[in-house]
């Protein structure tokens, strides 16, 4: 009686090994391509991360400057303040209270902005109810006002930077799948030279294995920021 056929031939295995060794040629080249793109991102989010930062920084200064010379204005308001409470409280020259008071009005159309204007209205009502002398810098969240440009460039420098490392990551993931991909190739390139089929058959199931390892850690991965394959058609 005839014995059964292989289904697994000689024939049958060279085809799937040289399908084996077209898919996974096709799906190096794609790793190799998507890894490069994430390492162009990389670059671009870390360059652009040291952009926002060196902003935040000048942002910073110009924040420190403006507290300073809202400082020195203040200093001016709170004086000419001062005279002209000593002197309705003495009894003082009206005229000479009028000018102060134009002098004083000047100084705010020119220097105060309206945030300004409530932290000072904040600081007088503070001292007509207590008697205690606050500055407005004093106010909750008045100072913090100045550095809101600077905080968001820090908060974007950050997210960019971070992004940038996410690019980094995935780029050499990518470029371990890029490898395990090259053993796939070279073990399913070798299996000719074997002439025992069983050893045929265990080199091939190794290369499966590796194959299978290799595509499931490519899909958990995350393709460049912006990508679309029809771009590079338009």
């Amino acid at each position: 009686m005839e014995g059964k056929k292989k289904f697994l031939t000689d024939d049958r295995l060279e085809l799937i090994v040289v399908i084996m060794l077209g898919l996974t040629a096709l799906l190096t080249a794609w790793a190799s391509w998507i890894g490069a793109l994430h390492g162009g991102n990389q670059a671009t989010n870390y360059a652009r991360s040291n952009n926002l930062a060196s902003e935040a920084n000048s942002e910073y200064n110009v924040a420190i400057q403006a507290i300073s010379s809202d400082m020195m204005i203040y200093n001016e308001i709170n004086s000419l303040q001062l005279d002209m409470m000593w002197l309705k409280a003495y009894g003082g020259d009206e005229s000479e209270i009028d000018r102060l008071q134009e002098k004083q009005d000047e100084l705010f159309a020119g220097n105060v902005d309206e945030h300004f204007a409530a932290a000072i209205d904040w600081a007088w009502a503070h001292y007509d109810e207590t008697g205690e002398i606050v500055s407005p810098f004093s106010m909750e969240g008045f100072t913090d006002s100045y550095f809101t440009t600077y905080h968001e460039l820090i908060a974007e420098s950050e997210a960019t930077l971070a992004q940038g490392q996410a690019d980094n990551k995935n780029d050499d993931t990518f470029g371990l799948v890029t490898v395990i991909y090259s053993v796939v190739l070279f073990l399913y390139g070798i299996v000719s030279s074997f002439g025992n089929m069983r050893n045929k058959q265990l080199v091939c199931i190794i290369a499966g294995v590796a194959f299978l390892v290799a595509t499931v850690l490519m899909m958990t991965l995350p393709l460049p920021d912006g990508f679309s394959i029809s771009s590079f058609f338009g």
